[in-house]
């Protein structure tokens, strides 16, 4: 990212934190007799975290020193907390807009009159909404620490040959390695995408949050995925803030991926082809010109074959993909939207969430992240590595 872009990013995150902790301090110090002078510094305590917690993002280039990895650590989950009050204490202030509504119209105030009866309510409500919060921050916390779940999966293709009938396709996606996901976590990925032998691994992007010189021996661990027919890796949008090139050169020559940039491969299996095909992030261009997404490129030239497969991180692509042949595509990138309530949300306004969908004759599958991106959090949205078996239709 250009200094322009890191500025105007770092100003837009300061504003929504700001105005994220004011109204979080608003709501916590309603109802509050607190002496001015606490109150004063309640205040200064809002607004400093507010424009402290942007700065978690400037510390991603020291990403793999010990110093900045602890601070994102803490901050990140701090992010998650101060989240989750802001989406509750919005949730709550929503559902008593319309009794307000209805109160005001009729000339009635809401609630007791007795002003230290409504404070007591108020504060209850608050520390309600703080406790809740706390336990849903706190199951969140232990559920992202877990290996993610196998989720099997079979899709019917349309004329499959028998000799596809199920071929395994083991896909992992969103690995985010950064400050709080490591060499460790990944070994336990390994292991358990071993454990299903796949014929054939896609990584669909987002694997680092970091530069190859800071975490190539925490991605380390990752040379170590077996399948019959290789691994195969598509960059999703973190790797163009983490250094794109570099990344796909490192994932090429010291994981021993095929890195597919808007281009294929095709591969053999029990004497049928499979034609592997893989697009950049919907973002690329933004970072490197000759990197711009491209479906239509990543076939071009491809000879016939009984399977074709594209891999793109984001599932959007599928509408670019559309009509040129595809059978299946394979995204990420949504995380389904990683922690409640947030789950909820996305679920609502995105087209593509997760799980299997149908764009005209292609199917899509949508992974929610094998593990998790920001606040270590996971609630409703679990952790998956994939397992896809090919079935006729």
């Amino acid at each position: 990212m250009s200094g322009t872009q890191i500025l105007l990013f770092t100003l837009v995150v300061s504003a929504l934190s700001l105005g994220i902790h004011t109204y979080i301090a608003r709501r916590l110090l309603r109802g509050l007799d607190l002496a001015p002078r606490r109150r004063r510094l309640a205040w200064a305590f809002a607004i400093g975290l507010g424009l402290t917690m942007p700065w978690v993002f400037r510390l991603m280039p020291f990403t793999g020193t010990w110093w900045a990895d602890l601070l994102q650590r803490i901050g990140w989950t701090l992010w998650g907390f101060v989240s989750l009050l802001f989406a509750l204490f919005l949730a709550v202030d929503l559902v008593l807009l319309i009794p307000r509504l209805v109160a005001r119209l009729r000339g009635r105030p809401l609630g007791p009159a007795d002003p230290g009866r409504r404070a007591f309510l108020q504060r209850a409500l608050s520390l309600g909404v703080v406790g809740l919060s706390g336990l849903l921050g706190g199951v969140a916390y232990v559920q992202a620490q877990r290996l993610a779940s196998v989720r099997r999966i079979t899709i019917p293709i349309d004329g499959l040959p028998e000799a596809l009938v199920g071929l395994k396709i083991a896909q992992i996606s969103d690995l985010h390695v950064g400050p709080t996901i490591r060499d460790p976590e990944m070994s336990r990925v390994v292991a358990a995408v071993n454990e299903l032998a796949p014929d054939l691994i896609a990584v669909t992007g987002d694997l680092v949050d970091g530069t190859v010189d800071r975490l190539q021996r925490f991605v380390a661990p990752l040379a170590g995925l077996r399948a019959r027919h290789g691994t195969f890796f598509v960059t999703g949008n973190h790797e163009y803030f983490s250094g794109a090139l570099p990344w796909c050169e490192h994932c090429r020559d010291a994981l021993g991926w095929t890195v597919l940039s808007n281009e294929h491969a095709v591969v053999e299996h029990e004497g049928a082809k499979i034609l592997v095909a893989g697009v950049t992030d919907l973002t690329a261009a933004r970072f490197v010109d000759e990197h711009a997404s491209d479906p239509a490129k990543a076939i071009a030239g491809a000879p016939p074959t009984d399977l074709r497969l594209l891999l793109a991180h984001q599932p959007k692509s599928a509408l670019a993909a559309d009509g040129l042949g595809f059978h299946l595509q394979l995204s990420g990138h949504t995380h389904g939207g990683q922690y409640f309530p947030f789950t909820l949300l996305l679920k609502a306004a995105l087209r593509f969430y997760t799980g299997l969908q149908r764009v005209g004759a292609m199917w899509v599958y949508i992974n929610a992240g094998t593990t998790y991106w920001g606040p270590p959090f996971r609630l409703g949205a679990d952790q998956e590595i994939t397992l896809i078996e090919l079935a006729r239709a």
